[in-house]
């Protein structure tokens, strides 16, 4: 048997069999119980086990085998497995309804006891974000009418006791090949394992750890006395002039999300840092109200709100950078570049010494307010994301749009990876703008949870209350290159930084020519700091190399 495509417990894998995982696998996609059987008498393969892209049941619901769904749960299946997207067989079913033959295997499952309650992992951040029930995952179409049907037969079928999720492992090889299908299905959902692998990867990691922590405070002891012996009364002197530190010679950059990351619940990890709770103290002087309140408790409708969005997310960046410092503070000292997309510019610079925490937030908050009050003005405005184009038939459909509709803006407001884009404007121009590019063959069109056109000219109200408290901080050239969204270039001065961040609001961000950018300039150790993995998943589309050392530290 090949490799698995993914990580299982115990790390391990399988012998040579005599049918190879194929065989396996096509007897399921081709409704055949018959050479299921042949084959399962001949090698150690399992009902439940999973080869990356879901188990039996999974493939028998895609490939709409009706008979062989029946056959696998008479015969050990179970119905509520999840693959590595945690979608079930209902989701599956779910995601298919539209074409023939699904609404039927959906009403099966139900019968037999599929949860309609259960949602998927959050498996696509940036683009389809959250946890999704198998009815969210169906097509909207239609004005919602295939999902209007899955209600329905969720309705129907509401007082079928619902069989419980089986525990992960269910699907793992290994696990099933050392302690059988049976003693795995009595293991609770939440039953922690402890595979002898994992329990001596544990223990070299906790062993590295300690190794670290005690090479950490070795150096920050011969730190304390080297600074002791060099301090100097001169030093002090009123004529000292301040030398800019170097910049480290490292492959380390930190990327800072921007709005649509949040989540409730953001600050949980870092609240109780020392430097996390002064920051949160003069958060609360700033904005006038406890950040971390709204981080922690929401309500979700708030958070989303950009006049708390934005500085809760601004705050949770810089958490997050002292929550990684605890933990490994060479990667911070050592960070030698820095970017953010939208937002996240603003935390970039605040990390890179151009501003303190203070100015910096009062900037957010002014950004912030002024953005909302901006999103209010004439007619609706907002943006929508489309996947699948390339940048020369999406600027001709945006051209297209503002040609037949004088006076509403339409434009890409944001590069964020490869055929990623975003078209900020009017409402009425964007719909067109989806209705085209769903014609002409984009994976997706649809609209992003943001009250206006960002980065357009229906912002200028709000460039100009920026472009005013920008002139009321100190700013200062950045301690590291620090790259703008607006020229995908590292700010050149203090001055560079007060001119672009207003310019930033009404043109569009470039942020698939930052990451190219920086991996070009050797950064390939990049760092997400802040919730989710909004960044990771873009970078994932722009340079899979960089993706695959990607590190992701959650505030």
């Amino acid at each position: 048997m090949a490799a698995p495509p993914f990580p299982f417990p115990v790390g391990r894998y399988p012998p040579v069999p005599c049918y190879p995982p194929i065989a396996f696998y096509s007897s399921i996609r081709l409704g055949d119980p018959e050479q299921l059987a042949k084959i399962m008498d001949s090698d150690p393969y399992f009902i439940t086990q999973d080869n990356g892209a879901g188990a039996p049941i999974h493939f028998a619901t895609t490939y709409k085998q009706l008979d062989m769904i029946h056959h696998l749960l008479n015969n050990g299946a179970e119905i509520n497995q999840r693959d590595d997207k945690g979608f079930t067989p209902l989701h599956r079913a779910a995601y298919l309804a539209h074409y023939d033959g699904y609404l039927e295997i959906y009403e099966y499952l139900l019968s037999r006891g599929a949860d309609p309650s259960l949602k998927t992992e959050d498996y696509d951040p940036y683009l389809n974000p959250g946890r999704k029930l198998p009815v969210e995952v169906a097509s909207d179409a239609d004005d919602g009418e295939i999902r209007r049907k899955l209600l329905a037969l969720e309705k129907k079928y509401a007082e079928v006791p619902k069989k419980r999720v089986p525990h992960p492992d269910v699907g793992c090889w290994w696990a099933l090949y050392d302690y059988g299908l049976e003693r795995i299905k009595n293991w609770d959902r939440s039953y922690k394992h402890p595979y002898p692998e994992e329990v001596k990867r544990a223990n070299e990691l906790a062993e590295r750890k300690k190794a670290k922590e005690d090479r950490r405070k070795a150096r920050e002891e011969a730190a304390k006395a080297g600074a002791a012996a060099a301090a100097e009364p001169a030093a002090a002197s009123s004529g000292a002039v301040a030398v800019k530190p170097p910049v480290p010679a490292t492959p380390i950059a930190f990327l800072f999300p921007g709005q649509g990351s949040q989540a409730v619940g953001m600050l949980k990890e870092s609240a109780e840092l020392p430097a996390v709770k002064k920051m949160l103290e003069t958060a609360k002087k700033v904005l006038g109200y406890d950040v971390l309140q709204v981080c922690n408790e929401g309500p979700k409708e708030k958070l989303d709100d950009t006049v708390y969005s934005q500085p809760a997310l601004f705050v949770a960046g810089l958490a997050a950078v002292e929550r990684l410092r605890a933990q490994n503070p060479a990667a911070v000292d050592g960070c030698s570049a820095c970017a953010g997309l939208s937002l996240g510019e603003y935390t970039a610079l605040v990390f890179a010494g151009a501003m303190s925490f203070e100015d910096g937030l009062k900037v957010v908050k002014v950004r912030a307010e002024s953005m909302a009050a901006a999103a209010k003005q004439g007619k609706p405005h907002g943006m929508l994301s489309v996947v699948g184009l390339g940048d020369a038939d999406l600027e001709a459909i945006c051209a297209a749009v503002r040609a037949a509709q004088p006076g509403n803006v339409c434009q890409l407001a944001n590069f964020l990876f490869p055929q990623g884009r975003v078209v900020s404007g009017h409402k009425e121009a964007l719909e067109e703008v989806a209705r085209q590019a769903t014609a002409k063959g984009a994976l997706k069109a649809a609209h992003v949870a943001v009250s206006g056109a960002f980065h357009t000219p229906l912002m200028q109200p709000a460039r100009d209350a920026l472009t005013e408290v920008l002139g009321s901080v100190t700013i200062s050239e950045p301690r590291i290159p620090c790259y703008s969204n607006v020229t995908a270039q590292p700010f050149g001065s203090a001055a560079e930084v007060s001119a672009l961040l207003p310019r930033q609001l009404v043109e569009p961000v470039q942020w698939e020519g930052t990451v190219r950018k920086l991996v070009a300039a050797g950064k390939n150790q990049l760092h997400e700091l802040g919730p989710g993995q909004q960044i990771k998943a873009m970078v994932k589309r722009i340079d899979n190399a960089a993706w695959a050392g990607f590190k992701n530290m959650a505030a």
